[in-house]
């Protein structure tokens, strides 16, 4: 997934020039040129770009009205600035408008590349991930109130949208020149994604409105309705994607305690049951202990999201679904669920099982 950098200078020959000498860090970025500033804000429309190098003197709209246009329009876009006619003064003048960097003519192309390509790099500073459900991250972003700003790759279609989170509140969502609820629900319905995490969010101004489970549901809904099912699912707001645990594939554990046994020779059920009963005074409220291969796979994406948010090893989940049933779920080859039902003290059930 290669980045688009926008290149704009109204010297044509220049400009062909450049983009010749760019197309030996293809694999890097790619890049797309305008003449004057009007044109580059058409290009922006269009494109997902994740820089922009301007030269400051242009007819039409020169390099500071449109570093002016990009701060109120594309705040996530750094810009870099080329100039001739350069003074202590307009440097300070262009980095105080908010330019992520400066360069003076002339200069040598491979100078700029390397501005250009450490400039990029802050786009993924905070990792890339390949296989994670979109859906489950981006709650994970909420529980956690996590800063940060998401490019989202569509790997079946190419498109990309942006996504940007303060505090763990979905601020903005963009598609090209798309905004808000529409540009979120559209990139929330994506299945196959690449996920690039900038931990920095530049969006100052919450544009999206309602919350972002409703967004979630809308999602879901545009998506069942590209794919032709039914809407079997309007009274209820979606949770994260859970696989729920199939009773008839699960490996059931006799719920009926074993003879008295050492505890070095217990199984892992009866050495859970053991721990369980110690913090709650009883096995009451445990109503089955089973080994449940439908959770392994959201495990391991669990395990792989873990560290972006500074958590140590997986030791345990816990889950409630409703109406009184909860789930603790031990991560291992073969995941053991424990069913638990009724009043339970569940911080001391947790910090034992865990141990």
């Amino acid at each position: 997934m290669t980045q688009k950098v926008l290149i704009v200078d109204d010297d044509h020959i220049w400009l062909r020039l450049i983009k010749k000498k760019f197309e030996n860090y293809a694999d890097t970025f790619t890049t797309l040129t305008a003449l004057d500033g009007k044109e580059a804000v058409d290009s922006l429309k269009e494109n997902m770009v994740s820089l922009v190098v301007t030269d400051m003197q242009m007819p039409e709209m020169d390099g500071l009205a449109l570093l002016a246009h990009l701060s109120e329009n594309y705040p996530d876009i750094p810009v870099i600035i080329m100039t001739a006619y350069s003074t202590p003064s307009s440097k300070k003048t262009v980095l105080d408008g908010g330019a992520a960097g400066y360069i003076e003519k002339p200069f040598v192309v491979e100078d700029l590349a390397t501005k250009i390509i450490k400039t990029l790099q802050k786009e993924t500073e905070g990792g890339t991930l390949q296989t994670v459900p979109l859906d489950m991250f981006i709650q994970l972003i909420e529980m956690e109130q996590k800063t940060c700003t998401i490019r989202v790759f569509n790997k079946i279609t190419e498109n990309k949208g942006i996504l940007f989170f303060h505090k763990g509140d979905l601020m903005d969502a963009r598609i090209n020149n798309r905004q808000g609820n529409d540009a979120a629900s559209e990139i929330f319905a994506w299945d196959s994604v690449t996920l690039s995490i900038q931990d920095e969010c530049a969006i100052k101004q919450k544009k999206i409105k309602g919350e972002l489970q409703a967004i979630l549901f809308d999602a879901m809904r545009m998506k069942d309705e590209a794919e032709g099912a039914p809407e079997d699912f309007a009274e209820k707001p979606p949770e994260a994607k859970k696989p729920a645990p199939p009773k008839a594939a699960a490996k059931k554990v006799s719920p009926k305690k074993a003879a008295p046994q050492k505890a070095a020779e217990l199984s892992f059920p009866d050495l859970l049951r053991q721990k369980y009963k110690a913090a709650a005074g009883s096995t009451d409220s445990l109503d089955d202990i089973y080994v449940d291969d439908s959770w392994f796979e959201l495990l391991e994406h669990v395990k792989i999201i873990a560290p972006l948010f500074s958590a140590g090893p997986l030791k345990l989940c816990y889950v409630n679904r409703g109406e009184g049933l909860n789930l603790v779920i031990i991560p291992g080859d073969e995941p053991t669920v424990l069913a638990v039902t009724g009043n339970w003290p569940r911080d001391r059930v947790l910090e034992a099982l865990r141990k």
